[in-house]
């Protein structure tokens, strides 16, 4: 086991990557940037250092800055959370030369999937279904002969994309230079490169994710899925374990699907593969090789501490379950809290006045937060995450119609007014919507 984890992240994810290293006798190391400095997750922290200024790019996503705290600390390992050098293959390989150990997957796993041809094509390979679309790069030359063999309406996306950035759909051929010339734009400037893919377009699909764990070895297994349709701006606000558009059936043979792959590829440490369904399909879109933001409702629905198997793995102590180990208990939801207009979802950042969590049976916040602390306005908005579990789904969205109600946290403005909403809508309350309901819903409550 290793001795000393630095967490390379902040907020509620390096919180929760530390509560796991002390239920496990490690010593922790936060990092932070000066805007952190009182972040809960650094008053808890065995030890703590100053990475730099506020800009991530001077503090959080600063690798020297990264592998010198490790050495003045003594930190044998890094934990790089989700987002910031989560999935940074050069992080992993410094690290390494370094003999610090990553707790995530290999450097070659990292760049694979962090590339969406490749990792389309490595999906293919391994037997996971994937959209129709275009066997590598499109360029606006070859766009128009690659998108008629296909079939409008089509996608365009970045091959080094995420969150929506670089993607544009192109309902028909007028709509297709602009498109594509939009997205390789969109693309270059968000992550310095102008690759751009093509994919078919599905109408209305929902977005689901099947959690895996592999030993690196060959051992793999899948700890089922979860829903994450309801989303804006291709961002998840709301997600669901297990979906309720899925029966056993479909749940155990996607997911066998995916354990599968993942022995072959002798994939080490979380990671989730990411599916378009519809009508009965599924279309990989890809594969995050990190710890996800929605991991707690899969933690609620199996018992596994994601984070502990993590660190294990990355031990070298393997995997603490099999296949058979893993048994299905009811059913969980996670609404993301952010700091944020609930209805114009303009950031809002400032002093928290009052805080006051929810509780009870089945009740789980992940939050950094509390009365006092200034949320700064140089990261992501997001505050905490609110977690439910119930032995069916109606228990689980009575209780979160009563876990919502207690949530108070005052001197900011947050989302939670827009899950109150949410969770006593018709539709939610069947487990009927898409990729595309909530969009369509705030555009009909704002009109």
């Amino acid at each position: 086991m290793v001795s000393k984890v630095l967490i390379a992240n902040r907020g509620e994810i390096a919180l929760r990557v530390l509560r796991a290293c002390k239920e496990l006798g490690i010593a922790t190391v936060a990092v932070h940037s000066t805007a952190d400095s009182d972040a809960m997750h650094v008053r808890l922290a065995d030890e703590s250092v100053c990475i730099g200024p506020p800009p991530s790019r001077d503090s959080y996503l600063n690798i020297h800055q990264i592998v010198a705290a490790c050495e003045i600390t003594g930190a044998d390992a890094v934990h790089p959370g989700y987002g910031f050098l989560s999935e940074n293959a050069k992080f992993a390989d410094i690290l390494d030369a370094h003999g610090i150990t990553f707790i995530g997957p290999t450097a070659d796993h990292i760049r694979i999937m962090g590339d969406k041809i490749t990792a389309k094509k490595t999906a293919q390979e391994l037997g996971i279904p994937v959209v129709p679309g275009s066997d590598g790069e499109v360029l606006p030359e070859n766009a128009l002969e690659v998108a008629r063999k296909i079939g409008f309406p089509v996608l365009i996306k970045a091959t080094a994309g995420g969150g929506g950035r670089g993607m544009k759909l192109a309902h028909s051929e007028a709509d297709l230079s602009e498109a594509v010339s939009s997205a390789r734009s969109e693309a270059l400037a968000a992550f310095g490169n102008d690759a751009v893919y093509m994919e078919k377009y599905l109408g209305k699909p929902r977005h689901i994710e099947i959690q895996v764990l592999g030993d690196g070895e060959g051992n793999a297994v899948h700890l089922g899925e979860r829903d994450c349709s309801l989303q804006r701006r291709h961002q998840k606000v709301w997600e669901e374990a297990n979906s309720p558009a899925l029966n056993v059936e479909q749940r155990m043979k996607i997911g066998e699907v995916c354990a599968d792959a993942m022995r072959k590829l002798k994939y080490r440490g979380a990671g989730t593969i990411e599916f378009l369904y519809e009508n009965g399909e599924f279309y990989f879109i890809e594969m995050n090789t990190r710890l996800q933001v929605e991991h707690t409702i899969t933690e609620a629905i199996t018992g596994i501490d994601l984070v502990h198997e993590q660190i294990h793995i990355a031990s070298g102590k393997g995997l603490s379950v099999t296949q058979e180990d893993v048994v299905f208990s009811g059913h969980a939801i996670e609404c993301r809290i952010n700091a944020e207009d609930p209805r114009t979802f303009v950031p809002s950042p400032g002093t928290i006045t009052y805080y006051h969590a929810p509780g009870g049976l089945g009740v789980r916040v992940d939050s950094g937060a509390y009365a006092g602390y200034k949320i700064p306005p140089y990261y992501d908005s997001m505050i905490g995450k609110l977690i439910v579990h119930g032995r069916t789904r109606d228990e689980c969205m009575m209780r979160l119609r009563r876990v919502l109600d207690e949530f108070v946290v005052d001197g900011i403005k947050t989302t939670i007014p827009l899950f109150q909403d949410l969770v006593d809508n018709a539709d939610i309350a069947k487990g009927d919507y898409d990729i595309h309901w909530l969009e369509n819903y705030l555009a009909s409550t704002s009109a």
